[in-house]
Order: structure tokens, then C-alpha cells, then sequence
């Protein structure tokens, strides 16, 4: 039986397994707050992934600068790109709102979003 899988890599590099509505809304209070930077002193970001153990890999991250890209990968290991990456900017409300989309499996209401293509 495949597995289901969520991880929130908080702006400080720590990854947090099944995090809760109250960890995914610390994290973007610390990155659209700009308590986080990136390792080359731009805004800093914090990603959520979700996935199954032998497939499927979706991830979204969000950036101080509310910049949100979307990914989706055939595996874990991001070997195969699935879509172009799709992009928005949005304020730290909305991202929430699409984390929890994420954590729910809605990827259908996440692709119906109005992103922007890629690269």
C-alpha cells in the first residue's frame, strides 16, 4: 500500500513531518515578516511537499517577497517533471490557504488556481 507523506521545510532549513494548520502558519509569519533570509541575503522561503512513497511528489514554496511557485514531480528525488512550474504572488492569507489545500490532497483546486507558467 503506497504511503502518503507531508513535510514543511521551515526559512531555517528544518523539516517538520505532518506539521499542523499551526506549524504552516508559523512558517509564513516568518517568512513574509522577513525573519528569514535566503544563504544569499535575499527574502527567505519555506517549502511543503507532499507525496507518496513510490510516486507522485507536489511542492509549493513560498517566499518572503509572497512569490509562490508550484511543482510537480513524478518522485521524491524530482527526476521528472510533470508540469511546468506554475507561479503567483499572493500575501501570507492566500498562501495559507493554498498549504492547506496541499496538506488536504487537493491538487485539482490547486492546479485551478490562477498561477502564471514557469520556467
Amino acid at each position: 500500500m503506497t504511503q502518503a507523506w507531508l513535510v514543511l521545510t521551515r526559512p531555517d532549513g528544518r523539516e517538520v513531518a505532518a506539521p499542523t494548520e499551526a506549524q504552516l502558519a508559523a512558517a509564513l509569519a516568518d517568512v513574509y515578516e522577513g525573519k528569514a533570509h535566503s544563504p544569499e541575503g535575499g527574502p527567505g522561503s519555506a517549502v511543503l511537499r507532499f507525496g507518496y512513497d513510490d510516486g507522485l511528489m507536489y511542492q509549493m514554496e513560498v517566499a518572503g517577497n509572497g512569490a509562490i511557485r508550484y511543482e510537480e514531480w513524478s518522485d521524491r528525488d524530482c527526476e521528472i517533471a510533470l508540469a511546468q512550474p506554475r507561479l503567483m504572488s499572493a500575501d501570507r492569507q492566500h498562501a495559507l490557504r493554498l498549504w492547506k489545500l496541499l496538506a488536504q490532497r487537493q491538487v485539482a483546486k490547486i492546479r485551478d488556481q490562477d498561477w502564471h507558467s514557469g520556467a
